[in-house]
């Protein structure tokens, strides 16, 4: 897909919200700030990718939704009515998505890598879970959860039941960042790193963007292609903004 960016205009980048984390009252308040930047980026902002696990969990039944998020979901759709293209890539917590953001919003959703063309420059985006080598536990739960039948059973569960359980498997299972997405492992360790390296073996790929890691990360991987992570809104509040020629990831302060 390519993209043509105006002039003046520019595109953002934003991911791992994981609203709803690690309570509705502390989620709220980092709601209010993502919507304060929201709000910051609508009068140059021509492209806004939501890169995955904006929810700390969402399943969508086939007449429900989750309840709350309402000023966040409000806001995005504010920023696509006003002519600002969004496109939502789904992570590992938003994986259950179907077609609420598609038809509420006309919000594409993505569930796999894409490559865009901006500006003269190829990029690779995508949230990053269960790309490139190890993470075989989650690979092996990945396939359990986007397994039809699995999808299937648990849409039987009333939503009570079904929140209640899967907030608590979230949580227990410390898929939100914690003290091991706060360290660099080392570009030999870094999984997405491993994965970029390997892609640049056979294509020519200025930007990889991820979110998944949590850890705010530009490398330059060689002489014209960077690796960047978005980061997250827990602990670093950080987001991605190209303008034609130049990425930066920033944070922002509220």
């Amino acid at each position: 897909m390519t993209i043509n960016l105006d002039s003046n205009k520019k595109i953002y980048f934003a991911s791992d919200q994981h609203f709803g984390a690690p309570n509705l009252k502390e989620s709220k308040i980092r709601e209010d700030r993502f919507v304060r930047w929201l709000d910051s980026i609508k009068s140059d902002a021509q492209v806004l990718f939501l890169m995955g696990d904006l929810f700390d969990f969402w399943h969508e039944w086939k007449y429900v939704v989750p309840k709350g998020y309402i000023r966040v979901l409000g806001k995005i759709a504010e920023l696509k009515d006003s002519g600002i293209d969004v496109y939502f890539f789904v992570g590992n917590h938003d994986l259950w998505m179907k077609d609420y953001f598609e038809e509420e919003f006309g919000i594409p959703v993505y569930f796999e890598k894409r490559y865009y063309e901006i500006s003269g420059k190829k990029f690779l985006l995508a949230h990053g879970d269960g790309l490139g080598p190890g993470d075989k536990g989650y690979k092996r739960m990945k396939k359990v959860f986007t397994n039809p039948l699995a999808q299937w059973a648990f849409r039987w569960l009333h939503p009570d039941i079904a929140m209640k359980i899967a907030n608590y498997m979230s949580q227990k299972n410390k898929m939100i960042s914690g003290v091991e997405d706060q360290k660099f492992l080392g570009e030999d360790k870094e999984f997405l790193i491993i994965y970029s390296k390997e892609k640049l073996k056979t294509e020519k790929i200025d930007y990889f963007v991820y979110g998944h890691r949590h850890l705010p990360m530009v490398l330059e991987l060689n002489d014209y292609s960077k690796y960047i992570n978005l980061g997250d809104w827990i602990s670093y509040f950080t987001f991605g903004v190209f303008d034609g020629e130049n990425f930066e990831v920033k944070t922002f302060e509220g």
